[in-house]
């Protein structure tokens, strides 16, 4: 099946996506952090873009995938709808990125995000292939579920202010 064949998926914080391997996903990221899950020999995947990693402070209007714990309930859930059992997957972790990186408390979200990630994986038993945390800016991602292939592109904040400059 050619490329442009695929069907786009756009995630926006919060957001999360379970499909086969019809689907392409994308997103961006900064501080938050995406988990991909992919089954190789069914070709399922699933991925989140959570902005924290737990629920101290949910409020009713708050989308479910806000917080990295509901993400993943809602990814396992998703993934239990294809009779996909979470140790039969692949993990991959990307975000957490500084996004204001002289600010000590912005630059502790990602951290814990990234760090929250890696012990939800760990806790379903799922074994972590890749990952692409931390570091300063926001990452462009293109998760491709035939292939369970995952393209991260790190950009640094200075890159964004210069682009900002050029198109002003």
């Amino acid at each position: 099946m050619p490329d442009s064949k695929l069907i786009d998926i756009f995630l926006m914080p919060g957001d999360y996506f379970v499909g086969d391997e019809r689907y392409r996903v994308r997103t961006l990221l900064g501080s938050c952090v995406s988990v991909a899950l992919w089954h190789p020999a069914r070709r399922i995947g699933a991925m989140s873009h959570f902005l924290l990693p737990g629920t101290p402070h949910r409020k009713s209007h708050d989308k479910p995938g806000i917080y990295g714990d509901d993400a993943m309930r809602l990814l396992l859930d998703g993934l239990a709808r294809h009779d996909v059992a979470p140790s039969q997957c692949q993990g991959k972790i990307f975000g957490g990125g500084a996004m204001f990186p002289r600010n000590p408390k912005a630059r502790d979200i990602g951290l814990q995000n990234g760090d929250f990630a890696r012990h939800m994986l760990h806790e379903n038993g799922i074994h972590v292939v890749s990952e692409s945390l931390f570091g300063e800016g926001h990452r462009q991602l293109i998760f491709t579920i035939r292939s369970g292939e995952v393209l991260s592109r790190q950009i640094p904040p200075e890159s964004q202010a210069v682009r900002t400059r050029e198109n002003a």
